[in-house]
């Protein structure tokens, strides 16, 4: 089955520019495409598209607003959000709002299909790297934790250091070199982490370790937290 996909953007320019990089691809079939939030939830409900390609500034309902609206109904849609800013507040709404992840408009073709692809299996698209500095910009390292560290207790030490080393932007396989485990144990770690803090993917990971003060802009990237 190709992965159906709703374009969400202001832009007709930007619409047509996309459904053309979208149709050459034969796993992949824009199924709609609207020009704002409201519409967007409407088209998200009738369609239940696999994932849904949505701008962040838009009139009548912005996406921010839509993607929530969107993930609400707790089905099997994706929302992956376009930015015209690497930092950009209402990127960072969007992933707070259960995004999967975000993208530059002037993102490559090429990585744009691979984006929709990871998305569609399950898998979150920003680099944790691009997260952090998005989030580094908003929440001030002067600024007190705006979560109750304590939902942390529920994680091992184990688990605890492998979020720490998530949110510092190291992958997998990054992640099992520094703790001398296979990547396959650290695969099976981040999944209970999400599991136990019921997040859906790893951008929501990181930015809950910056809410509940785990970590720090601005902190090194290995440092452990009491």
């Amino acid at each position: 089955m190709p992965i159906s996909v709703l374009l969400v953007d202001d832009q007709e320019l930007m619409r047509m520019g996309l459904n053309m990089v979208l149709d050459a691809h034969d796993d992949i079939v824009v199924v709609g495409e609207v020009a704002d939030g409201a519409a967007a939830i409407r088209a998200a409900h009738d369609l239940r598209p696999d994932v849904v390609l949505m701008d962040v500034r838009m009139p009548v309902v912005d996406g921010v607003t839509a993607t929530a609206r969107i993930l609400e109904a707790d089905g099997p849609t994706k929302v992956l959000v376009m930015t015209t800013f690497d930092v950009d507040e209402h990127a960072l709404g969007a992933l707070r709002a259960g995004a999967s992840g975000f993208l530059l408009k002037d993102t490559p073709p090429e990585d744009l299909v691979s984006a929709i692809r990871s998305v569609a299996a399950g898998d979150a698209v920003v680099s944790p790297r691009v997260t952090r500095r998005l989030i580094s910009r908003f929440l001030r390292d002067d600024l007190p934790p705006t979560r109750d560290p304590a939902i942390l207790d529920v994680l091992t030490d184990r688990e605890r250091e492998v979020l720490v080393l998530v949110a510092s932007g190291l992958s997998n396989c990054e992640i099992a070199a520094k703790l001398f485990v296979s990547e396959a144990t650290i695969k099976s770690h981040v999944g209970r982490v999400l599991a136990k803090l019921d997040l859906r993917d790893r951008v929501q990971a990181v930015i809950l370790s910056y809410e509940t003060g785990l970590v720090r802009p601005g902190t090194a990237s290995t440092q452990r937290q009491p």
